[in-house]
């Protein structure tokens, strides 16, 4: 008999052994259809840690959402030592709307931790905080750059605390960027209750992008395996050793205009670069826009229009610049070429 006791989550029972889609009631629509969460509870037969994988906490950001239903597909979930509770739409409003968004234009990762009386998005903060997020010990939430805003496959995370920079580095990607927590986010609400938590950044909202995915599902393996939820991997792989930014800069524009950039996403930045152009449709000026600092490029607004102050280039500052870029090159070949992680998946195609 299994020494592993039910799981309860939102009122139901998940025995050891057991899987379960809890559906979270989260508010009503105008026509009084009830909206739910959906919660996706793998609960092992023997004892572990209890962790989070969640996206769309912003709910036009996509990726995280296929992310997480290749991850309930992974055979090796059978042996699981712990419980995966997986939510692979948070914002279910914005979600039905492609919208970053609540109804009420609130950004819900900054409605944190919430509460029962306050607006739309302080409840739903609230909600979830305490029905499911208290309940875990670890976190892993998937997020996308904005629209027309693509970010390089990266982890973000507080490297003060030790246990949250050591699943940030087992995630297996090759850059980490040390990021200071934000009032009302998951992030710093769950350091706040001492659940270790790294946010993965890959991609465009309202996009399925195939290399941001992938590296997606492998990193919550490898964090799933680094926690002793998984059985080690019976192939041989080298383990990657992220590089870690010492600080991140946005350039922004000093114009407005078409904008044409002229550098891509993880490619090695050096001091006064020509990085794109702004100009007028209407004439012949011309503002070159030129790298501050050296760096990698881990964010690119992909819009042509743009408006004077709007961000257009997210350059991270590592100490070894071209080992990092040559580190982040091989990556991105190489993790198509090493096949799906779930064997026959097949690929969207780009």
């Amino acid at each position: 008999m299994s020494t592993v006791a039910p799981f309860l989550l939102a009122g139901t029972s998940i025995a050891p052994g057991k899987r379960a889609v809890v559906e979270m009631p989260a508010a009503q629509l105008y026509t009084n259809t009830p909206l739910n969460i959906p919660v996706h509870v793998v609960h092992g037969k023997k004892p572990g840690p209890v962790l989070l994988v969640c996206a769309a906490i912003h709910g036009d950001e996509l990726n995280g959402v296929e992310i997480i239903r290749r991850l309930l597909q992974v055979g090796s979930l059978r042996n699981l030592a712990g419980t995966l509770v997986a939510v692979p739409v948070v914002n279910v409003f914005g979600f039905i709307h492609k919208s970053r968004y609540l109804p009420d234009r609130r950004d819900l990762n900054r409605c944190f931790p919430g509460s029962e009386t306050g607006s739309l998005g302080a409840r739903m903060a609230h909600l979830f905080k305490t029905q499911v997020l208290d309940l875990c010990t670890h976190a892993i939430d998937l997020h996308t750059g904005a629209v027309y805003r693509s970010n390089v496959p990266q982890i973000r995370a507080n490297l003060a605390s030790e246990e949250t920079a050591e699943i940030a580095r087992a995630f297996g990607v090759p850059l980490v960027l040390n990021s200071v927590l934000r009032d009302g986010t998951l992030r710093e609400v769950a350091e706040a209750n001492s659940i270790p938590v790294i946010t993965y950044e890959a991609g465009e909202a309202l996009r399925f992008e195939e290399s941001c995915i992938r590296p997606g599902v492998r990193g919550i393996i490898n964090v799933m395996r680094h926690l002793k939820m998984l059985p080690p991997s019976k192939k041989h792989t080298v383990a990657i050793e992220p590089a870690v930014a010492r600080s991140s800069l946005w350039v922004r524009a000093e114009h407005d205009g078409v904008f044409r950039p002229m550098v891509a996403l993880g490619q090695r930045i050096k001091p006064q670069q020509l990085l794109g152009r702004i100009s007028s449709p209407f004439n012949n000026n011309e503002i070159d826009i030129v790298a501050p600092c050296a760096g990698i490029l881990v964010g690119r607004n992909n819009l042509p229009l743009v408006n004077e102050g709007e961000a257009l280039f997210h350059i991270a500052r590592f100490e070894e610049v071209k080992e990092v870029a040559a580190q982040v090159e091989e990556f991105a070949n190489t993790i198509i070429e090493a096949g799906p992680a779930i064997e026959g998946e097949p690929p969207i195609a780009p």
